[in-house]
């Protein structure tokens, strides 16, 4: 069960549905409105979600057995204590599900969902080799995580919107950084990763740029947006700080334990960001 569990990356699952319970409950109406989590359609939705998350998971690790065999040989589970084949019915399996459900809701629904299954499987064919086009791609599904909520209810705004834009910088950023962080496995197999083309010294030149830009939206948030003094002090002390360290730490990181550090502080700078929901 744990093997399972470690597969299809349960905490960042419960991440997702975290994230999709505040966008219902708070910034689709307004002010928060919990009752809006007593929507069944929202919860099939959720578990749509969440299935096509699992299934990516597991088809990542299905092609990636070599790879992390380099990269991360005591997580190796695919191929180890989970039959490849088993993984790819799983995976299927899933994806059906997140597909089928999506249909249930409405049409555009299972447009997003079809279009992430694809995504999914791509990056993990493919994609993810290429140099930016696998980072680009988990940076708008982490978007679109946030953004098909807003679908399904018809209530796209403006807020929600920025949810969107913050999960799609803080993604790309950490996916450059974990990319930075396999380099030896990744360049074992060919990949054309950013940091395998330009060296870690221009990965780095380009994720300054990138936090520069993450860090300017969120001082306009916090200028610009009339959201309340607890608000705006949650966000400068539990996001834009945090994020400010993390550019110090990126300075100085040049082992493989200083991006992995990098990569769980851009994961509580995400969670952090999220739950900064809960203040509007």
């Amino acid at each position: 069960m744990k093997s399972i569990l470690t597969l299809i990356r349960a905490r960042n699952l419960v991440m997702i549905v975290l994230s999709q319970a505040l966008v219902q409950a708070c910034l689709l109406a307004h002010g928060q409105d919990w009752r809006r989590l007593l929507d069944g359609g929202f919860w099939v939705l959720v578990l749509s979600t969440v299935c096509i998350a699992a299934a990516g998971y597991i088809i990542n690790d299905y092609y990636d057995v070599k790879i992390d065999a380099i990269n991360k040989p005591d997580r190796l589970l695919v191929g180890r204590h989970i039959r490849r084949r088993r993984a790819m019915f799983a995976h299927l399996i899933l994806s059906g599900i997140g597909v089928l459900l999506g249909l249930l809701l409405s049409i555009p629904v299972a447009l997003i969902n079809i279009g992430a299954v694809l995504l999914l499987w791509g990056y993990s064919a493919r994609l993810k080799k290429l140099i930016l086009a696998g980072n680009v791609v988990i940076a708008l599904l982490s978007a679109s995580m946030l953004l098909v909520v807003a679908v399904y209810a018809d209530e796209l705004n403006r807020i929600t919107m920025g949810y969107a834009l913050f999960a799609f910088l803080i993604s790309l950023i950490r996916e450059i950084i974990k990319d930075i962080e396999d380099m030896k496995g990744d360049a074992s197999f060919e990949c054309r990763t950013l940091p395998i083309v330009v060296g870690m010294r221009g990965a780095k030149l380009v994720l300054y740029p990138l936090l520069a830009v993450f860090q300017a939206f969120l001082l306009v948030v916090i200028l610009h947006e009339a959201s309340g003094l607890v608000f705006d002090a949650y966000m400068v002390a539990l996001v834009l700080l945090p994020s400010v360290w993390l550019v110090v730490k990126l300075v100085r990181a040049d082992r493989k334990r200083d991006f992995s550090y990098l990569s769980n502080l851009n994961k509580l700078i995400m969670l952090t960001g999220i739950l900064s929901m809960l203040l509007l």
